[in-house]
Order: structure tokens, then sequence, then C-alpha cells
């Protein structure tokens, strides 16, 4: 039997080189999984005061079914909750309808022209009144000046509104400014002129209105009326922010302009630091000392000069 050769023992066989089976790919959900799945976070981003995540959640909501009516009512109540009347206008105009939504939008946005020919022509075409037009309705007038209309209209409400509800208290209170402007364009104005001197009142009706007052010219005239001052040296002040903790300016010295140099760099480095001369052989000078001391006070032989013993 011819033996087996090495190469063939080594060669790996074929179900050694297997790959392993690839994964299948994650189906996708399908649309109504994925819109119910929406809907649940959006129920809890309104509940949870996130109107600005709750808007996005609408627009995810619109790409899957741009028909939803519950997702476009809902993006146009999130928009006027978050002030966006612009763009709630524009939501408002592609669908063509929510005509009351629309005529708040143009109030909030200040087109006072364009809400009163809608409020005109929604009470042409609708018999009910609505209180939300009559409430629009009287802010208008307000802000236009008819404060006799606001005052008729808040009246009316106020008599169909049941107490202690929070559609009466502000419709209390924006009578009671009504009621305001009315008391002074009736009696309040009129009691002003009275209280002014007849010389005053006399000429009022027939002089000529104030001209209009030119800010620049006040300006400059104000400038050359006023006392010139010398022009003094300004002191400059330290910053409080630059001055470091415990430092008082004036009194605190000044901190050494060498303190950055090493100890060996500064001028004051050599003062005080004097070196001995001889200073290696200080044992012959004391040794000298005191035997010239010793000597001088006549003791005895007992006192002897040190030095080196002998080997």
């Amino acid at each position: 039997m011819p033996p087996i050769s090495t190469a063939s023992a080594i060669k790996p066989s074929k179900s050694s080189t297997k790959k392993p089976p690839s994964k299948a790919s994650k189906q996708p959900l399908p649309i109504p999984d994925r819109l119910k799945r929406l809907f649940t976070s959006l129920c809890a981003q309104i509940d949870g005061g996130h109107f600005v995540n709750a808007v996005k959640t609408c627009d995810k909501i619109l790409l899957l079914d741009p028909a939803d009516q519950n997702a476009l009512q809902t993006k146009l109540y999130l928009l006027l909750q978050t002030e966006q009347y612009a763009a709630a206008l524009a939501l408002i105009d592609d669908n063509g309808e929510n005509a009351f939504e629309r005529m708040y939008s143009l109030y909030r946005l200040h087109k006072e022209d364009e809400v009163e020919s809608a409020v005109a022509e929604l009470k042409e075409t609708s018999s009910e009144s609505d209180r939300g037009v009559i409430h629009l309705e009287a802010q208008l007038s307000y802000r236009q000046g008819s404060y006799q209309n606001a005052f008729n209209l808040y009246n009316e409400l106020l008599e169909t509104t049941e107490p202690d509800t929070e559609e009466h208290s502000d419709i209390l209170t924006n009578l009671e400014a009504t009621q305001k402007h009315l008391d002074f364009i009736n009696s309040g104005y009129s009691r002003a002129l009275s209280a002014l001197p007849a010389a005053v009142t006399t000429g009022l009706e027939t002089a000529p209105p104030p001209a209009p007052a030119q800010p620049s010219s006040l300006f400059a005239a104000a400038q050359s009326s006023g006392p010139k001052k010398a022009d003094a040296p300004l002191e400059k002040k330290v910053r409080a922010k630059r001055v470091p903790k415990g430092v008082v300016p004036g009194v605190t010295p000044p901190p050494d302009p060498e303190r950055w140099l090493k100890k060996s760099e500064r001028s004051t480095f050599h003062s005080g630091h004097k070196r001995k001369k001889g200073g290696g052989g200080g044992g012959a000078t004391q040794g000298a000392m005191e035997s010239t001391a010793g000597a001088a006070s006549g003791g005895g032989g007992g006192a002897k000069a040190k030095g080196k013993k002998k080997k």
C-alpha cells in the first residue's frame, strides 16, 4: 500500500471551507404597525407637554399617510400652542378648512383687514353665531379702538356664560379694560380739560398741531447749550476681575518684578551671602587664637596646640 502524501493530508476538505449562512435581512414593519407606534409616541409627547417633538412625530405620520385627518388636526393644534402662526396658516391654506383657526392666525399675525373681511364673510354664510368668532371679533374691535362695539360683544358673551368658569373670568377682565377706555373717552378726557387753566383751553382748538421734533437737532442743541467741563485726566480703574484675591489696589505692595527669574539670576542673590576668606583653614586660625589666649592667661603647659599626630 503506497504511503499517503503529506500534501493530501494537509489539504482541507470542502466541508470545512463552507461559509456560514448569511442572516436574513430584517423586514420593515408594515405601515399600520408603524402608524400605531407613532400615534402612541404622539399621545405620550402631548401628555408630557413636549409639543415641539410632537410636531415632528406628526410630520412622520403624514409622510406615511398624508390624508390622515387626526394627524393634520393635531399638528394644527400644536402649531397654535407653540405660537407658530405662519406655519399654521400655511397648513390651513393647503387643506382649505378650519376657518376659525385661520382667522385666529391672521389676528395673531396683525393682519386686521383680512380678519375683518373673514369675520364678515363667516357671518353671512353661517346662520348660528359661534362663540369663538364673537370672542375674536371683540378682541379685534378692542385692538382697533372700537371700544363700544367690544363692550357690547363682551356683554353678549357674559349673558350666556356660566359663572365660576375660566371663560367667565376672562370676559370680566376684558370687559373691565374696555369700560376704563370708555370712561376716559366719555368723561375722563372732559374732566382733564376742565382742570386746565382757561388761557390754555381757549387756545387748544385754534392752535396748530405741534411740529414733529427732530431728534438730531435737539441732541445737538442740548450738547451746545450744556455746560462744558474741563477735560480732566481720567483715572484708570483697576478691573475687579483681574485683581487677585486678598490684594487691595494701592495698599498691598506690588509683587517682585524678578519673581519669574531663577534665584541665582536675581539682583539680590549675592547680597548677604558673602563667603568668608580662608574658610578651609579655619582650624589653624582657631589654634593660633587659643594658643595666644592660653599664653595671655598665664596658664601652665597643659594647653597644647592642636595638630595631627605623628605616626
